[in-house]
């Protein structure tokens, strides 16, 4: 596709773009794939949490939500870090029967695997040490809505029987209480993990696996989606121009040219996070290109290393600064390593690896972190 100098309006609104929840009903799905922009909220403000683009390939996603979004079937959402999980799962429940009820989300690997349980199941007044109180959980609060289960290939195995029986029996039991509990729940998974082969490792069980996976639904990658970048890149600039209060007119054609020839391994979220930083960084109505700084940054880290250790300490430094000292969740430093969470643990550790505190010339345990 040709690549050209863009001109923002100051004042630009696509159309089908929904103001609010009371407008995304199930006919509107086809406005959504033909505009490819609608209201999709999860937490964020309605104008960033939306879904932007109209090619094929998220078309095909579309329609499959619009045909499994009217089920109670179990929905597996599979794709890389960063390509929109979760507003897929909002979207499949904003079009259901299940709408006006609970939408309920938990991300398994941002919680510790200790209190997991605890969270999707609740637990009684002193089941444990540290239960003050009765904690009613997550499938509770799901009752007659939608459940999503971020990273759900994180859930440990010790776990997962208690997660299949709920999702086969409807039941379950709070942590130190024998009575049964009843939900009607409707769970949407995500993962951008390999579940079938976690299940050829013996990593993940294969009945929970094929209980998760019957509708699935694979999100493209964004370099799957090239010809979506310019509206990506223009939905964001306008987004983070009104919030952080600058005008941005212009898009150079040789800024779009380098966005549109990246291979974005973050996909959408790192394009989202560029584009807010080069809006931040722009002068004189013109979008700088996000590009140059981001890699001549990582340049940076790794030149100034002379031996491997350095360097994979240096990378190990580099993932947890910008994931904010989170080890876990998908937007931890493990994912950004590629590497398991257990694995990262077990580097940091051989390394000497804790977090900094000002002032007190000490380190964070690494049981710490992983709470945090």
């Amino acid at each position: 596709m040709g690549v050209q100098d863009i001109v923002l309006s100051r004042d630009h609104k696509d159309a089908g773009e929904f103001e609010d929840s009371k407008d995304w009903k199930p006919e509107n799905i086809h406005r959504c794939t033909r505009y490819g922009k609608c209201f999709s909220g999860s937490g964020r403000s309605e104008e960033e949490a939306v879904i932007v683009g109209d090619s094929p390939v998220l078309e095909a996603v579309l329609e499959m939500v619009e045909r499994v979004a009217p089920t109670t079937s179990t929905v597996l959402i599979q794709g890389e870090t960063g390509t929109g999980k979760e507003l897929i799962a909002k979207a499949i429940h904003n079009i259901s029967p299940r709408y006006d009820r609970p939408f309920v989300k938990v991300n398994c690997a941002a919680i510790p695997l200790d209190l997991l349980e605890s969270e999707l199941f609740g637990h009684e007044r002193g089941a444990f040490t540290g239960a003050i109180a009765q904690k009613i959980g997550r499938f509770e609060l799901a009752d007659k809505g939608t459940l999503f289960l971020d990273e759900v290939g994180d859930i440990p195995l010790p776990l997962q029987p208690k997660l299949l029986r709920v999702l086969q029996e409807k039941e379950f039991e709070r942590l130190g209480n024998g009575r049964t509990h009843r939900v009607d729940v409707r769970v949407v998974a995500a993962t951008h993990r390999d579940l079938e082969q976690m299940v050829k490792r013996s990593e993940f069980r294969s009945d929970l696996y094929y209980r998760l996976n019957v509708f699935p639904v694979l999100l493209p990658p964004l370099r799957a989606r090239q010809e979506d970048i310019p509206k990506l890149v223009t939905h964001f600039v306008g987004f983070y121009s009104r919030q952080i209060g600058k005008s941005i007119e212009h898009i150079g054609e040789e800024t779009m040219g380098a966005m549109l020839s990246y291979a974005w391994p973050g996909n959408v979220r790192e394009l989202q996070n560029l584009i807010e930083r080069a809006v931040i960084l722009s002068s004189d109505g013109v979008l700088p290109n996000p590009l140059l700084s981001n890699h001549q940054e990582t340049v940076t880290v790794v030149s100034n290393s002379s031996t491997l250790k350095e360097v994979g300490r240096a990378l190990i430094l580099q993932a947890l600064e910008e994931a904010g000292w989170m080890i876990g969740g998908p937007e931890g430093a493990a994912v950004k390593l590629g590497l398991k969470r257990t694995t990262l643990f077990y580097k940091m550790k051989k390394l000497g690896i804790g977090r900094p505190i000002r002032g007190a010339g000490t380190r964070t345990p690494l049981e710490v972190l992983d709470h945090a």
